[in-house]
Parts: C-alpha cells; structure tokens; sequence
C-alpha cells in the first residue's frame, strides 16, 4: 500500500475538498456531478445522476458521462496508490472497451474493485522498472440494482 493513501482518501471522502479537487482537475466531471459514493483499498463507486448537465436528446444519461464515472473509479483506486509515492510512478489509459446493456436513467452507480491488482501492477512496475497493464472492470448500476454498462480501461503504470 502506498504510505500517502490515507492522505488521498481523506481527501477525495471529504465532499468538499472532493468538490474543490474536481473544479481544479478535472472540470467536466464536476459540472456533470460525478461524486464519490464509496472509496477504499479494494473498491471505489462513484455516482452520477440524470441531470441538465449529464443528459442526451433521448433522456438518458449521455454515454461520456457515463464514461467518465467509470474510468474515475477506476482512476481513483489508482491515483490513490501513485499519490505522493517515491519513486514517482505514471499512471495512463492505454485502451478502453465499452458495453452499454440499458438506458441509464435517474442515480447510476459505478463501482470497480480492483484496487489489489492495482497495489500489484504498481509494486511490480517499480520493482521491475518496466511498464506494467492491467485491466480494470468498472460496472454501472441503476436504482434497481439492473447493469446498465461495463467498461473495461486498460490501465498502465511505470516508475519514473
């Protein structure tokens, strides 16, 4: 585990330094609303809502939205391992695969629990000093409990 961890979480579970590191970073994902509904070592979900900010002509949630809540959540199991870290370790999409199985409408929650092959990729990019993939399944969830949409981001990770 990366010794800065604790400090990241505290940082993205707190919503309004959540709120303040979005507008700063990442501007689009804080005007579609993207927040953090759960955030640890293993698993981050993140929810978006059907809103002005995140809808299409068809009354759906617009597919980049979507997207974006599904690679922050993979993004964030990551960036929490590489945040501060020594030695320095990029972090990059590299590939990204798409299915979406339903329309998405109303609270759609986003979950990827793959922060142990995360902590792996990134231990064995640094002991290596060679580049590192893994894939991360990000799954998308109405209100029901029905998938809406699986992403799979293909993520690398070098030391630098």
């Amino acid at each position: 585990m990366n010794p800065s961890f604790p400090i990241f979480k505290q940082l993205i579970t707190s919503p309004i330094k959540f709120r303040f590191f979005l507008f700063q970073k990442l501007p689009a994902a804080f005007f579609a609303g993207l927040r953090i509904h759960h955030f640890d070592l293993e698993k981050c979900v993140v929810r978006i809502r059907y809103s002005w900010f995140s809808m299409n002509p068809f009354k759906s949630v617009y597919f980049a939205v979507e997207a974006m809540a599904a690679e922050m959540c993979s993004g964030m199991l990551a960036f929490g391992q590489v945040y501060q870290r020594q030695p320095k370790v990029s972090m990059l999409v590299v590939s990204t695969q798409a299915h979406f199985i339903k329309k998405a409408i109303g609270t759609i929650l986003f979950s990827c629990e793959d922060g142990s092959a995360i902590q792996t990729a990134i231990h064995q990019a640094i002991a290596s000093g060679q580049g590192q993939t893994i894939i991360c399944k990000s799954v998308g969830k109405n209100e029901a409990g029905d998938v809406v949409a699986e992403f799979n981001f293909t993520w690398s990770f070098k030391a630098k």
